[in-house]
């Protein structure tokens, strides 16, 4: 099916349909919280409507030196992992934690063969930026000088959804400046928030599942503090994008953050970077997390995307 036809309504199934309607409905019964503060706790626990990954119990944590005390890695390693992918969670800036991505983390394990280390980094509005993205640069340099010793592997990659994404791309470019980008050899890029000024998509978003017009701007508010939106340390949509690693850009089409996704994977490879696009008819904002073959699919495609990374010579 051509890009344009995945669009329509008719290539939307009868089973996200209902999966998206029962997303609507339980939405509709919760009360927002006051607050970001009051948000963490329910947001972390599925109670905000976006339910988490099952926690592994095989999951380990370590502490490494941050630029402003210490920063938690959260690993989930096979026994010899092929490589690992440096995760970075989403949550507007402001919300979510580095232990609600552990079932699709170890589906990246099983499927892809590597190790996932996922940073807790620090949350606006009490850190604004650049915390976040001092912390998640503090982890891919902790990683590009321990993970032979680690791991027993030393090939990487890094990724996140939504706001995460838009600190693994501001991670890759701070590293690229350092002249450290090379160590990475894959970005994958889970809906986006790359532009915190607000692309077309997500200016015309009304009462979308988690994010619209209405909300976006407090959350950009809360991340930015005195920083100009489209400041390209800020917004990855506007940074110098060039020499970066392979991209995998996944999107559902009535996401509010379309836009983003989009505009990044056709500037990434206008800097000369390969970037593939995976769109999911009728996917939802954070709609990896939901069930349905829809969610599975993209899953399995991101998968599929690390493991042909890890591949490469």
């Amino acid at each position: 099916m051509s890009n344009h036809e995945l669009f329509r309504p008719k290539a939307i199934s009868s089973e996200t349909r209902d999966v998206n309607d029962r997303l609507a409905a339980t939405l509709a019964s919760l009360t927002p919280p006051a607050d970001f503060a009051a948000a963490r706790g329910p947001y972390s626990q599925g109670g905000t409507g976006l339910p988490p990954f099952p926690r592994s119990p095989r999951a380990r944590t370590l502490d490494i030196a941050g630029p402003a005390g210490p920063v938690n890695l959260r690993i989930l390693a096979p026994e010899k992992p092929r490589g690992i992918y440096l995760h970075i969670h989403g949550g507007g800036f402001t919300v979510g934690s580095n232990d609600t991505w552990d079932g699709l983390l170890e589906m990246f394990g099983r499927e892809a063969g590597v190790a996932s280390v996922s940073v807790e980094y620090r949350l606006a509005p009490e850190h604004v930026f650049p915390a976040a993205v001092d912390d998640c640069v503090a982890a891919a340099l902790w990683l590009i000088d321990h993970a032979e010793a680690e791991f027993g592997a030393s090939r990487l990659a890094i990724g996140g959804e939504s706001a995460g994404a838009n600190l693994a791309v501001s991670t890759l470019v701070r590293l690229r400046d350092m002249g450290r980008g090379r160590a990475f050899r894959a970005a994958n890029l889970l809906f986006g928030w790359f532009d915190l000024s607000s692309t077309p998509s997500a200016r015309a978003s009304s009462g979308t599942p988690f994010v619209d017009h209405a909300n976006l701007p407090h959350y950009a508010a809360a991340y930015a503090g005195d920083t100009d939106l489209r400041d390209p340390a800020l917004s990855a949509l506007y940074a110098d994008l060039s020499d970066l690693p392979p991209a995998f850009v996944t999107v559902g089409t009535i996401d509010p953050l379309l836009d983003d996704s989009l505009f990044m994977h056709e500037r990434w490879q206008a800097a000369g970077n390969s970037s593939e696009l995976a769109l999911y008819p009728g996917g939802v904002h954070g709609f990896n997390a939901l069930e349905g073959e829809l969610a599975r699919a993209a899953n399995e495609g991101m998968a599929r995307f690390l493991d042909r990374s890890f591949n490469v010579s």
